[in-house]
């Protein structure tokens, strides 16, 4: 038998014995409530999966197509979500701690089904529909036997589930990653009607009206326009590629992510790559928990109907994660990319389009969520850092690139299209402007081994950065002179700093990291790692330290400084005020509005051997710091997997200035104004 009819026969006796689930008793109480709930939505996808298949979704008007994208995620959207299932609050109220988790987990997982259905793939529905039926019997068994579930019997159902199917899971999430022949996004892309909005509801996602909107507006603008915004975007990566000496021609994919709603732009973009010699794969943001869910999406994806669903589940893998399945995960990748080995040889990197303009979410910590115990979260760090090392054995960082660039939703105000072409306008300066400006401020910094940052007003930052030394100034630099290539748009320079004596107070008041909120966020550096952190999101302290700890210090006991930068594109700055939408900024633009810095790994990370040189011919020495290079003793230590940036914005900016070796101060910035000669083309925007 073929594994398609195989996979055919599991999925109709699964749906066969699913549709008799609603009308038994034999569980009762609020099990049985559960159950039928979680078979009623199975029936509903199995629905879904037929509109698709016989090609009844393409023929629904606009207002059906609206009505069926509701009913899917009608019961996780935040009016019906606290009496769902999903939630772990109401799960645990009516079904007890420890199964209520379970339950929770398993109808998220469940909930994956919604973009396997449209993309009619049955044996990830069937293997989540066995999982049901599995769960059931378990629940059918204990009730015939007149005993309680025992918690533990049912962890192992979920657990073996992940274990069992980790390796296939992968496998299809990275196949979608390297193989431009798996076209389901392509094909809606590049084949539909682009002005009959109702192609947006083909892909699976929530649909709003952000996508809705965004759509409309591409709509009415020219060709020439969309070849500009397009023109930008692969042209920052093809550059991304000649800047650092990385030889594009032996690359034929690259992977292009992005928010759904900007179709006409990644078409002219697909058309741009194809010229260049790149074939482009589309892979969807996770959705289950082989993927990951988490609320800063990666991959393509639509509108988030509930942002704290996703935060609620971020950390399910806690109900099984030990040193066995730790073991088979990094077994699992490491048998998939050997049998991808050609495929990942060819893969380029990411080109990606980031939304903003979203309402900032400020989550709800709950006790019912699942979350890692103190020995989870070691392992975890570790096990996250040795899958890395096994993909960049295959994906080699010295030969990849990427590039980012960023575009505001409708959502960010009754002013989006005045916003959107300002955002274009930021998108598209003169680098060359830039790159002469930023160059004399790396001149200056060259001169120097200490860097000193300090705030004003309630900004209490006050921290020191120490440089690499130069064995030839006039040879080499600490700083990279950042102009609109990988990272769009123009405006930084950054360096990786000596942790040795880096040390310090960086405070900001408000900022947004991957869509979440922090206010009054305060680090404290002891030789470039954090040793300490607090913030005010909540009333008690330790659920502050924890935020930070699972958000931005990503379970890690502590995290290097990986990155000191100055941005300069003070016109972003002026803009974000003009519109009042600097609490909406995608850190891609906001890193540009005032000095950063980055927890976690450098910027070369896995490309320290990559001899990188600046616009004036001279070579990036600042390649890594004293723990990347623990890469040639134990790898295991010398990376984080993670680089988080913070910003402090001009306003709360008192100082940036740098000392020589002499001790000698030459002032940068004062109090939010560049003093250096030479670069008062940037304080234009600041006073206006």
């Amino acid at each position: 038998m073929r594994k398609e009819e195989l996979v055919e026969e599991r999925y109709g006796l699964a749906l066969a014995r699913i549709r008799e689930i609603p009308d038994e008793s034999i569980c009762g109480g609020t099990y049985r409530d559960y159950f039928k709930w979680m078979a009623e939505f199975v029936l509903l996808m199995d629905q879904a999966l037929a509109l698709v298949e016989s090609g009844r979704l393409f023929q629904l008007t606009m207002e059906e197509l609206k009505e069926q994208n509701q009913l899917l995620y009608a019961d996780i959207l935040p009016e019906r979500y606290g009496e769902s299932y999903a939630n772990p609050d109401y799960a645990v109220d009516r079904l007890g701690e420890s199964i209520g988790q379970m339950l929770s987990f398993l109808y998220a997982e469940l909930r994956s089904m919604i973009p396997s259905a449209f993309e009619r793939n049955r044996a990830a529905m069937t293997i989540r529909m066995e999982l049901l039926l599995e769960a059931y019997q378990f629940f059918v068994c204990a009730a015939q036997e007149r005993r309680k579930p025992d918690a533990e019997e049912l962890r192992q159902i979920l657990y073996w589930y992940v274990s069992d199917y980790y390796e296939a899971e992968f496998e299809e999430k990275t196949e979608v990653l390297l193989n431009a022949d798996r076209d389901f996004a392509r094909r809606i892309i590049m084949e539909s009607d682009l002005s009959d909005l109702r192609y947006l509801y083909y892909f699976g996602e929530y649909i709003t009206e952000n996508e809705l909107g965004t759509a409309a507006h591409l709509s009415s603008l020219s060709d020439v326009e969309i070849k500009k915004m397009a023109d930008t975007f692969t042209e920052g990566y093809r550059i991304g590629f000649e800047v650092t000496g990385k030889d594009i021609s032996i690359k034929e994919t690259v992977a292009i992510r992005y928010f759904l709603g900007f179709e006409r732009v990644i078409r002219q973009a697909v058309h741009n790559f194809d010229q260049i010699g790149l074939q482009s794969a589309f892979y969807r943001a996770g959705a289950n928990i082989f993927q990951g869910r988490n609320v800063h999406k990666n991959g393509y994806f639509g509108a988030n109907p509930n942002r704290q669903y996703d935060y609620d589940h971020k950390e399910d893998w806690a109900l099984f994660l030990d040193g066995a399945l730790a073991g088979r995960r990094v077994e699992a990748v490491r048998n998939v990319f050997e049998r991808y080995r050609e495929l990942a040889a060819l893969y380029g990197g990411p080109a990606v389009v980031e939304s903003f303009g979203e309402e900032p979410f400020v989550p709800v910590t709950k006790s019912t969520a699942c979350r890692f115990s103190e020995k989870q979260q070691k392992l975890s760090v570790e096990n996250t850092g040795q899958i890395s090392a096994v993909q960049n054995e295959y994906i080699r960082g010295e030969e990849h690139s990427f590039t980012i660039i960023a575009f505001p939703v409708p959502q960010i105000g009754a002013r989006y299209s005045e916003i959107f072409d300002d955002v274009v306008r930021i998108n598209t300066l003169d680098y060359m402007l830039y790159r002469d400006i930023q160059q004399k401020i790396i001149d200056e910094l060259d001169k120097g081994s200490t860097v000193i940052v300090k705030g004003r007003g309630d900004n209490c930052t006050d921290m020191k950065v120490q440089l690499h030394r130069l064995e030839d100034p006039l040879t080499q630099t600490n700083f990279e002179n950042c102009v609109a290539d990988v990272n769009i748009p123009v405006g930084e320079v950054f360096t990786s700093p000596r942790l040795t004596g880096t040390e310090g107070i960086l405070h900001v008041t408000r900022v947004f990291l991957s869509g979440l909120e922090y206010r009054d966020l305060r680090m404290t550096f002891e030789d470039g790692f954090v040793t300490d952190y607090s913030c005010k999101n909540f009333p008690d302290e330790e659920e502050c330290r924890r935020y930070i700890r699972d958000n931005v210090l990503f379970h890690h006991e502590r995290l290097p400084l990986g990155e000191f930068a100055i941005g300069t594109n003070t016109t972003a700055y002026k803009i974000a005020r003009k519109y009042g939408i600097e609490d909406k900024l995608p850190i891609l633009i906001a890193e540009k509005t005032g000095p950063h810095f980055a927890l976690g790994d450098t910027c070369y990370s896995h490309e320290e051997e990559v001899r990188s040189f600046n616009p004036d011919g001279r070579e990036i020495v600042a390649r890594e710091n004293e723990v990347s290079a623990l890469r040639d003793t134990d790898v295991s230590k010398a990376y984080f997997q993670c680089h988080t940036d913070i910003t402090i914005p001009y306003d709360e900016l008192g100082e940036i200035s740098v000392l020589t070796a002499s001790g000698e101060k030459r002032v940068i910035i004062q109090n939010g104004q560049f003093v250096l000669p030479g670069c008062e083309e940037l304080n234009v925007a600041l006073r206006e």
